[in-house]
């Protein structure tokens, strides 16, 4: 009798020791999130008109003349650096000085500059990008002027499409 009672309460311990160690196991959640990236830019009114100039004259987006000043508005929902370019157009090419079918065009951040005395303030636009405003937040805006200097001397007195490109990039 004592052998069985021995057995049993082994058995027992053992049952004890197997059944602790299943019902230890515990878990808990971890609550994660995730949003993609939107990098967006939209400018307005995103057209001017710099009228009929004669070669070698300028013309700029102020009050008193073209009175046409963009907005670039970061679209995106992170931060942003907002950039901008000019181009070439079918027959002028843009250059740091007026030349023979050579243009300039230059830019000013009216946001954090005084534009209202060219070309202080300005930087000359290149077919490459720059820089306009850095760490611009989600819906966060730069107003920039524009500044036109045509050829001299230009063969071409057809219009032409001087363009400027905005880029928006995730600020580093």
């Amino acid at each position: 009798m004592k052998s069985l009672i021995a057995n049993v309460c082994i058995l027992g311990m053992i049952g004890i020791v197997i059944g602790t160690g299943v019902f230890a196991n515990t878990e808990a959640e971890v609550a994660a999130t995730v949003m993609v990236q939107n990098i967006a830019v939209s400018v307005s009114d995103g057209s001017i008109d710099y009228g009929t100039l004669g070669q070698n004259s300028t013309q700029n987006t102020l009050p008193g003349g073209a009175n046409d000043m963009q907005t670039a508005t970061n679209d995106g929902n992170v931060t942003s650096d907002i950039k901008i370019k000019g181009t070439n157009s079918n027959d002028w090419t843009l250059g740091a000085t007026a030349g023979d079918n050579i243009y300039t065009h230059h830019f000013c951040n009216a946001t954090d500059n005084d534009c209202t005395t060219p070309l202080t303030n300005y930087t000359a636009l290149t077919t490459s990008y720059t820089d306009l405003k850095t760490d611009v937040a989600a819906s966060g805006t730069v107003d920039f002027h524009l500044q036109i200097n045509t050829p001299n001397p230009s063969s071409v007195f057809t219009q032409q499409n001087v363009n400027v490109w905005v880029q928006a990039s995730a600020s580093s």
